[in-house]
C-alpha cells in the first residue's frame, strides 16, 4: 500500500514527476513536482506552451500522464477522479453551454447532472450562484446571446453550485472589463476566505500579485519556480530609479558601474542593478555609493532608490522573456 507523507496530505494539489510526452515525441509536461497549500490562492503561470493547460487538464483527469502521478485533495488521479470531482469546481477552456437555453436553465442542466445535488433545492442553489457572480439580472437571457465576460461568469457559477474544497480556474477573468475583473479577484479572495483552496491560471500578473498567495512559474513544460508570491518577488531586484535634469550624464556615471537595461523618460532614468558573481570580490553595489559617485560627477539628482520588485520582474527574470499577454 502506498504510503504518503503529511506534506502531501496537506497539499490541495500535488504532483510528482508529472510529464506528459504526445505522439511525435513532444514534451508538454517534464516531470513537475507542484505543491499547492490547502486555503491557499495559488497562481499558475507560464508564457505560451509552457504547459499550464496540460497540467490542469492531467489534475482533472481529462488527459492520462505518461508517467508521474498527481493527487488532488490527497487522493490520487484519474483513479479516484469519481469520489474526488465532485468536491472540486472548474472552468477550464471556457465553460462549455447550451446557448438556445437561457443562464438560469444552463445552470439547472448543470446542477442536474450532479449526482450529489439534492433537486429539492436546485432553484435556490442556482438563483444563488447567479447572484454570486452577477448575473442575476441576466438569467433569462439565452447563452448565445451573452458576451464572452458573461459566458466566463456563467461558467463560474456552474463550478459554484456546490461548496467545492477545490476551484480551478483557466483565465477566469477573460473578456471581463476592469470592473468585472475586480468582482471575480473580490470572490476569488472571498472563497478562499471560506477555506476553498482556489487554483487560478492567468497571463495577468498583477492579477496574480493582488490576489494570490502562491504561485508557480512554468516555462517550456518545466516548473521553474515555487513559492509564496512575496518569495518570489522578492528573488527578483527592483529597477534602480533616478529622477534628475541631467539624465544623459547620469546614463554615463550608471554605465561605468555596471547598471544595464537604461532607460530615459524625461527626466527619469532606470536600470537594472548588476547581480553579484559568486567571488568574494563581487559585493553588491551599495546604493549609497552610486548615489555618491552620481554626486561627484555633478548629476543632480532629485530623486534615488530601487523600485520594489514586483511579480513581473521575477518573471521576466525567470523565463528571460516578456509574459505573453494573448495568454
Amino acid at each position: 500500500m502506498e504510503q504518503r507523507s503529511t506534506e502531501e496530505d496537506d497539499a490541495a494539489v500535488e504532483t510528482r514527476g508529472l510529464t506528459k510526452r504526445y505522439r511525435g515525441g513532444q514534451l508538454a509536461v517534464d516531470a513537475l513536482d507542484l505543491s499547492v497549500p490547502r486555503g491557499s490562492v495559488f497562481g499558475f503561470l507560464g508564457p505560451n506552451g509552457s504547459g499550464k493547460t496540460t497540467t490542469i487538464r492531467m489534475l482533472m483527469g481529462l488527459i492520462e500522464p505518461t508517467s508521474g502521478r498527481a493527487r488532488l485533495l490527497g487522493e490520487p488521479m484519474p483513479r479516484a477522479a469519481r469520489s474526488v470531482l465532485p468536491r472540486v469546481g472548474a472552468l477550464i477552456e471556457g465553460p462549455a453551454l447550451y446557448p438556445f437555453l437561457t443562464g438560469r436553465d444552463n445552470l439547472l442542466r448543470y446542477d442536474a447532472a450532479d449526482p450529489t445535488a439534492d433537486p429539492r433545492t436546485r432553484t435556490a442553489r442556482v438563483a444563488a450562484a447567479l447572484d454570486r457572480v452577477g448575473l442575476a439580472a441576466a438569467a433569462g437571457k439565452r447563452a448565445r446571446a451573452y458576451s464572452l465576460g458573461m459566458k466566463q461568469r456563467l461558467g463560474l457559477a456552474a463550478a459554484l453550485l456546490q461548496p467545492r474544497e477545490l476551484l480551478v480556474l483557466d483565465e477566469p477573468t477573460n473578456g471581463l472589463d476592469p470592473q468585472g475583473m475586480r468582482e471575480i479577484r473580490s470572490l476569488v479572495r472571498e472563497l478562499a476566505e471560506e477555506g476553498t483552496t482556489v487554483f487560478l491560471s492567468s497571463h495577468l500578473l498583477d492579477e496574480i500579485e493582488q490576489v494570490c498567495t502562491h504561485a508557480a512559474v512554468m516555462a517550456q513544460g518545466r516548473l521553474i519556480a515555487q513559492g509564496t508570491v512575496a518569495e518570489l518577488a522578492a528573488g527578483s531586484r527592483g529597477r534602480l530609479a533616478i529622477t534628475t535634469p541631467d539624465p544623459v550624464d547620469a546614463v554615463r556615471v550608471l554605465k561605468e558601474h555596471g547598471v544595464t537595461d537604461l532607460v530615459i523618460l524625461d527626466e527619469r532614468v532606470s536600470g537594472e542593478l548588476p547581480v553579484p558573481g559568486p567571488g568574494a570580490a563581487d559585493a553588491p553595489l551599495e546604493l549609497a555609493d552610486l548615489n555618491a559617485a552620481l554626486v561627484r560627477a555633478g548629476v543632480r539628482v532629485r530623486a534615488f532608490g530601487a523600485e520594489r520588485a514586483s511579480l513581473e520582474d521575477a518573471f521576466v527574470a525567470l523565463t528571460g522573456e516578456g509574459f505573453d499577454v494573448a495568454g
